[in-house]
C-alpha cells in the first residue's frame, strides 16, 4: 500500500529537506509541502469534501508552522479529520512536549535533525493507525469525517444595530430546514441571546474555558436545548467571567461544535476580544451588521480595518448586512460597500421594528410571524450563506457554496490580539 504524506512546513529550506527525506521512504507518496496552517486545513477540507479516501494517511506538522501554533493546529486537524494520522516534527524531545502532543491528537513525534529510521518508523505507525480508522469508518461507525459543519459569525458595527436578532434568525432558519444547529453567544459581557429566546440556564461558555479536551459529554453539559431544537451555548450571566474565555478556548469550542452540528452561528457582539476574534477568523462566513447611517457606517469601517490590521479577516472576505434599510436613506448599500470594502449581502433588512417589538419584549424571537418582512429578509440571508438544507430535506446544500469558503487560518486574529494585550477588549 502506498502511504500518502502531506508535510506542513513554513520554511522553504526545511520543507525541501523534509520532502527529500520522505521521497526516500519505501511505498510513500509525499505531496508538495503546504506553508501555513490555513493552507493545510483548507487542503484537507477540499480533499475531504470529495471523499474520505482522498485524504492523506499522514500529515507532518513542523513545530514552527504558523500562524496557528503547532499543537493547536494538530488538535484542529485531529478533531476535524480523525482519519488522518498527524506527526509532529520538533527539536524538543522532552516528555512534557511529547505528552502535550499526544493530548492534542498527534500519533507520533519525530525529532530534529530528521533521521531516516525514526521518520520511517513514525510515518509507518501513523499510516497503519489511519488505515485502521478508515476501515472502522467504512463499517459505518458514527465518527465525524470531512470538514465539519458551517460556521457563521455575526458582529455588530456598533451597539444596537441588530446583530443578535440577525444571529438568532439565521439559526432559526437553518433549524427550520432540518439542519442541526448550535447558537453561541460570544458577546461575553453583554450577550442577550438568552433574553431573546426566553432562556434561563446557569451553564455558559465560560464553563468550557478551562477544559483542555472538550469531550461530547462535557460539551453537552454546557449546552441548553431550546424548544426549537437549537443547541444554545450562552454568554456568562456574570459579565466579568467573560475574561476567562481566551482565544484558545474559543477555537476549541467552535471546533468542537463544528464537528457535531451542521450549522454553528456565533453572535460576536460589538467589541473585539481574543475569543470572538478567533471565531471570526475561523468562520466560513463573517457577517458584519450595520445600519445605513453615518455613525454606524464609520463604525463598520473601523471594524473591518481593525480585523485587517490584526490579521483576523480581510475586508473583502467579510459580508456586510444593512439593517433598518429604507429607500429614502441617503446612504445606500453601494456606498457602504465602497466605504468599507466588504462584500454586500444580497438582501437588506427593512426598517420595520414594529414587527419585532412584541416578540422582543416577550423574549420570544422564535415566535416572529412568518409574514414579517424582517424575518423574510434574514431567512433569505440564511439561504444566501448556505445555512438552509435543500428543499424537502433531501440533504443540505453544500456549506458556503453561495458564499465561497473564507475560513482562513484559525489563529491569525488571536496572534494579533496577543501582540496587543491578549483577551482584553481592543
Amino acid at each position: 500500500m502506498t502511504t500518502r504524506i502531506l508535510p506542513a512546513v513554513a520554511d522553504a529550506d526545511a520543507a525541501r529537506s523534509v520532502t527529500t527525506l520522505l521521497s526516500q521512504l519505501p511505498d510513500t507518496e509525499p505531496a508538495a509541502s503546504v506553508t501555513d496552517s490555513t493552507e493545510l486545513v483548507d487542503t484537507l477540507a477540499r480533499l475531504a469534501a470529495d471523499s474520505l479516501d482522498e485524504l492523506p494517511e499522514v500529515v507532518l506538522v513542523h513545530e514552527r508552522i504558523g500562524p496557528v501554533p503547532a499543537l493547536e493546529l494538530i488538535r484542529e486537524v485531529a478533531l476535524r479529520f480523525p482519519a488522518v494520522g498527524v506527526v509532529l516534527i520538533t527539536a524538543d524531545a522532552s516528555p512534557v512536549l511529547f505528552s502535550a502532543a499526544m493530548d492534542s491528537g498527534a500519533r507520533g513525534l519525530v525529532t530534529l535533525p530528521l533521521g531516516y529510521e525514526e521518520l520511517a518508523s513514525r510515518v509507518q505507525a501513523a499510516a497503519q493507525w489511519s488505515v485502521g480508522v478508515r476501515r472502522h469508518l467504512g463499517a459505518g461507525a458514527d465518527v465525524l469525517t470531512g470538514p465539519g459543519g458551517t460556521v457563521v459569525t455575526v458582529s455588530g458595527a456598533k451597539g444596537g444595530v441588530g446583530a443578535t436578532v440577525t444571529a438568532v434568525q439565521l439559526a432559526l432558519a437553518a433549524r427550520a430546514s432540518g439542519r442541526t444547529v448550535a447558537l453561541v453567544d460570544l458577546d461575553l459581557q453583554g450577550g442577550d441571546v438568552a433574553s431573546y429566546l426566553d432562556v434561563q440556564f446557569r451553564r455558559s461558555v465560560a464553563d468550557l474555558a478551562a477544559v483542555d479536551d472538550i469531550s461530547p459529554r462535557v460539551l453537552q453539559d454546557a449546552l441548553y436545548t431550546h424548544e426549537t431544537g437549537i443547541a444554545l451555548l450562552l454568554a456568562p450571566g456574570e459579565g466579568e467571567r467573560g475574561e476567562e474565555v481566551a482565544d484558545r478556548s474559543a477555537r476549541q469550542i467552535v471546533s468542537a461544535l463544528r464537528s457535531r452540528y451542521d450549522v454553528v452561528v456565533v453572535d460576536c457582539g460589538t467589541y473585539l476580544t481574543g475569543a470572538n476574534a478567533a471565531a471570526v477568523e475561523m468562520a466560513d462566513a463573517a457577517v458584519l451588521v450595520t445600519t445605513p447611517d453615518v455613525v454606524a457606517v464609520r463604525a463598520a469601517k473601523r471594524v473591518v480595518r481593525m480585523w485587517d490590521r490584526l490579521q483576523v479577516r480581510k475586508a473583502e472576505e467579510s459580508v456586510c448586512l444593512v439593517n433598518r434599510y429604507t429607500r429614502s436613506t441617503e446612504i445606500q448599500p453601494a456606498l457602504i460597500q465602497k466605504i468599507t470594502g466588504t462584500r454586500m449581502a444580497g438582501v437588506v433588512v427593512p426598517a420595520n421594528f414594529k414587527e419585532l417589538q412584541g416578540v422582543v419584549d416577550a423574549g420570544r424571537m422564535h415566535d416572529l410571524d412568518a409574514r414579517s418582512t424582517v424575518k423574510q429578509a434574514l431567512w433569505s440571508l440564511a439561504g444566501e450563506l448556505g445555512l438552509v438544507a435543500a428543499p424537502g430535506g433531501a440533504g443540505a446544500s453544500q456549506p458556503g457554496k453561495q458564499l465561497a469558503r473564507v475560513s482562513r487560518g484559525n489563529d491569525r486574529g488571536s496572534v494579533g490580539l496577543r501582540r496587543r494585550g491578549g483577551g482584553r477588549r481592543s
